[in-house]
């Protein structure tokens, strides 16, 4: 029976907490050994290293720290990969199910066996703080074992049908589709990369997996895992490089079957076009959001704040998921207001692997400049009521440390309003109805998550019914519009957001890597 890992909560309920922290300080000493290995892409099972050489993967915390050199792949190596995936497919498409959920278990057991040194290496790659990095090594695991389950309960999707000829029996087949291509993000890059990966193979097809050039360590990491499962050789390929050349090659080849991708709009809608544009092909892609939160005069006003503030900038603002506005009713502003800068001041920010830190840096100087210039933007349209400023004192001067910003007074055409952020700046705005508040969460062109804060269960009803988003939350104080749960709250946007309608982490997201097939026999 599937039971989702959740590591710190666990621990702390059983009074283990100090262990917690010091397993995680030994794996933090235990990784820096290992810092600037060079890393070979992976390629029908053997490794494989690029004609152009290597890039460095740095921290977003100290930008001197080279975690590791990674390939800078080729369009040639990855044709390679393809060609490997293509070619391991068809035994491994005849695999019965259930050998391949052994392998998949295998592997979630691995990551679970070695969950801090993963979170540690995370914490130094992508910035996040011991306890989303080890959420994120959490649910990967959580992604290989619930969609192991779903595969067994739905036994292979085989069913059997009806019939209307006597000695007619008839059974509708999901089958796999080919080659898969799958797009990682930065910002789960190992949880993320495991369920596209996990969704993709699991149900028989073999994949090429290209993970974001800030966060190679971790898909790398994943595929370590799986090859010691004894996945066979190439149904898993890694490559690493350019997305103007690995990337595009990724997309443009003909022997590659379907894409699953999480990544920004102007990407993924871009690929989605140029891929789908020599055949049907299926293309899965989560793209953001524009998050929302509605607070009511009906709230409970400190649940509201402690929601916002650890959907706003838990991970700096870096979540798909991340809470970039919130409605306040016009009769509680000003107290939610007062209430939220005091609890923002209070958030820690610095170096991610110590205990106390909350915030640690954007993921690089792209973000770090874009935060820059939204900080201009919202001062421009609206005003900047807290933080707005780079830091760099400390052991934050080799890093990419902003503050935790709000800003208010922003009209709702304003850049800052209508568009994915990516950074810790939070748009506080106001309405005087309810409608009101629902007209203006909905209208963006995301739709991915939005929260509602309301002891008031006609609000909370309405808000469910009229907001259009993926995934709604109703008084969720341990973040607002973020934190979904594999096996609880399945995770996918609607408009802009997603192209599927099928969410991760739920019932419906395996099939999308299946084609129906009817097979009918007479006696």
């Amino acid at each position: 029976m599937f039971e989702n890992e959740n590591t710190f909560p666990k621990m702390k309920n059983a009074g283990k907490e100090e262990e917690f922290h010091s397993l995680y300080e030994k794996a933090v000493e235990v990784i820096k050994k290992d810092f600037g290995k060079t890393y070979p892409m992976l390629i029908g099972g053997i490794q494989a290293f690029s004609s152009e050489g290597t890039f460095d993967d740095t921290s977003p915390s100290d930008t001197q720290i080279i975690l590791g050199r990674f390939q800078k792949g080729t369009r040639e190596d990855a044709r390679k990969a393809i060609q490997a995936a293509k070619g391991a497919f068809e035994s491994w498409s005849r695999t019965h199910y259930e050998n391949r959920v052994v392998i998949f278990r295998k592997a979630a057991d691995l990551l679970s066996g070695d969950k801090f040194r993963l979170a540690a290496e995370m914490t130094f790659e992508n910035g996040k703080n011991r306890f989303e990095a080890i959420a994120d090594v959490d649910e990967a695991i959580d992604m290989m074992r619930y969609y192991a389950e779903q595969f067994e309960i739905n036994k292979g999707f085989e069913k059997p049908m009806g019939s209307v000829q006597k000695g007619e029996h008839a059974k509708s087949v999901l089958k796999p589709y080919g080659v898969w291509n799958v797009i990682a993000p930065f910002n789960f890059p190992l949880a993320i990369a495991t369920g596209m990966t996990t969704g993709a193979t699991l149900v028989g097809n073999t994949a090429v997996l290209k993970p974001a050039s800030d966060t190679p360590l971790m898909s790398y990491e994943l595929c370590r895992a799986l090859e010691k499962a004894r996945l066979p050789m190439g149904v898993l390929n890694f490559v690493t490089g350019p997305g103007s050349t690995v990337g595009q090659e990724l997309v443009e080849s003909k022997d590659v079957s379907g894409v699953v991708f999480t990544g920004s709009w102007d990407v993924g809608s871009k690929s989605l076009v140029e891929f789908q544009s020599a055949s049907p092909r299926p293309f899965i892609a989560e793209m953001g959001g524009k998050n929302a939160t509605i607070v009511t005069s009906k709230a409970n006003i400190e649940n509201a704040v402690e929601g916002v503030a650890r959907a706003a900038f838990g991970y700096g603002g870096q979540k798909c998921s991340a809470c970039s506005r919130v409605y306040v009713q016009n009769s509680v502003k000003d107290e939610f207001v007062k209430k939220l800068v005091e609890r923002v001041s209070r958030i820690k920010i610095g170096d991610p692997a110590d205990r106390d830190v909350f915030l640690g840096p954007v993921i690089n100087e792209k973000a770090y400049r874009n935060y820059q210039d939204y900080v201009e933007k919202a001062k421009k349209d609206g005003r900047v009521l807290y933080g707005g400023e780079s830091l760099k004192q400390g052991n934050m001067s080799r890093g990419y440390f902003v503050a935790p910003t709000l800003a208010v007074d922003v009209p709702e055409d304003s850049y800052i309003i209508k568009n994915e952020l990516f950074v810790p700046i939070l748009a506080v705005q106001s309405f005087d109805t309810i409608e009101e508040a629902f007209s203006k969460v909905n209208d963006v062109v995301y739709g991915l998550t939005s929260g509602i804060f309301s002891n008031d269960q006609s609000e909370i009803d309405q808000f469910f019914s009229k907001v259009n988003a993926g995934v709604l939350y109703a008084n969720r104080t341990s973040g607002s519009t973020t934190g979904a749960v594999v096996g609880v709250q399945s995770f996918g946007g609607w408009k802009h957001s997603g192209s599927s309608g099928k969410g991760a982490g739920g019932p419906y997201y395996l099939q999308q890597f299946l084609h129906e097939q009817s097979q009918t026999y007479y006696d």
